[in-house]
């Protein structure tokens, strides 16, 4: 097969230059629908979390009523910060602030002490009463977009032009309708930093021609990943374990039962799926890894890894999710490290673009995917 008949990669340089990057960040990461965290991370009425999506700190709050409700981390009055993430540094030298979220119930600008509900509104400004013609109603906090599915928590940082989330989703909830995603709990968590472009890493997640070569464990587990390069893998039913195994541990089983719902298929083969941009779902019969992407820069992505189970087994004395976590971790490090080798590879001067080989086909929807959402921003 020659040169001309292989899809090409992307252009290097869309994994390489912060130019490209803050092209994706505005077109892509602050207008598409992106995982922030677990709901189970904001359980009562009051909680909040300070996050930082890409130099964007966003205020997630969960307010009386028990809804998610998120705002960017900017005063209305003079533009400060209202609140400091949690185990944010402050300088010893420097007065420590108030402010914040008080009571669980109130956002207090450290400034001048404009006060907000955690619905957004303004509710206070020192010496701005009604008689002075101040109109509250009009400096609300600016809205950040807040859905929900299987559990996770989606923003949108720009609300007015977003598509409803489930448009964005696709099909994904129905392929993955009978397992019981929303009532999980995360079991375990490991966090990891990634030098590596977050197109590389997806462009790994969504093939197995390297699984030969880089996970002998995966593939002992798991023959038909090495099968014809990892070719013809049907994931919309699943793809099946070796005979006798049936989940993605050292040995194939676990004492962990099988989700309560699952089809005959599903109790015994493996799903993944790709939520675009920064999500990557592996689903097992009893746990899920889910990986959150969070792009920092052109050449650096951080994943947090959450292991999600039952509460069923949870609940359970001596429950210990070890043969799932160590064994994914395993996996994981191998990916990083391949694709850690890549973004040093392509810096070469010689390489203007990669090519796909056919059972890499997936990733040719990654390419249509930044393309159609970046293509006509970026200068030839």
């Amino acid at each position: 097969m020659s040169a001309e008949q292989l899809e090409r990669t992307l252009p290097t340089s869309w994994y390489r230059s912060p130019e490209i990057f803050r092209t994706e960040k505005e077109r892509i990461f602050c207008r598409e629908w992106i995982v922030a965290c677990r709901e189970e991370e904001l359980p009562q009425p009051g909680d909040h979390r300070v996050l930082d999506w890409l130099g964007e700190s966003v205020l997630l709050v969960r307010n009386r009523e028990g809804e998610l409700r998120a705002f960017y981390n900017v005063c209305r009055h003079r533009g400060s910060r209202l609140c400091r993430a949690a185990g944010e540094t402050v300088d010893a030298s420097r007065t420590v602030l108030g402010g914040g979220v008080i009571a669980g119930r109130l956002i207090v600008c450290p400034y001048h002490q404009w006060s907000y509900d955690f619905n957004g509104a303004l509710i206070a400004a020192p010496h701005l009463g009604a008689g002075t013609g101040f109109n509250k109603q009009e400096f609300h906090l600016y809205p950040v977009g807040v859905d929900t599915w299987g559990g996770f928590v989606f923003l949108n940082l720009t609300p007015s032009e977003a598509q409803p989330l489930a448009a964005q989703l696709g099909g994904i909830p129905e392929r993955l309708q009978r397992y019981p995603l929303g009532e999980l709990r995360i079991g375990a968590t490991i966090r990891y930093e990634i030098a590596a472009n977050w197109k590389i890493l997806c462009e790994n997640y969504n093939e197995c021609y390297h699984c030969g070569g880089v996970h002998p464990e995966l593939c002992a587990l798991v023959p038909s990943f090495r099968e014809a390069g990892g070719a013809n893998l049907d994931w919309t039913r699943g793809v099946p374990h070796r005979e006798g195994a049936y989940t993605f541990t050292p040995s194939g089983t676990t004492v962990r039962r099988p989700f309560p719902g699952l089809n005959a298929d599903e109790q015994v083969r493996h799903k993944g799926e790709l939520v675009y941009p920064n999500v990557f779902l592996s689903v097992a019969c009893e746990h899920v890894a889910a990986f959150i992407l969070h792009p920092r820069g052109a050449e650096r992505t951080d994943i947090t890894c959450h292991f999600l189970f039952e509460t069923h087994e949870m609940e359970k004395a001596g429950f210990d999710p070890s043969d799932a976590v160590d064994f994914w971790d395993l996996v994981n490090r191998q990916d990083w490290t391949v694709c850690e080798s890549v973004q040093n590879g392509i810096r070469a001067r010689v390489h203007t673009h990669g090519y796909y080989a056919p059972m890499e086909d997936w990733n040719l929807d990654i390419r249509r995917y930044v393309t159609e959402r970046i293509g006509a921003y970026v200068r030839d």
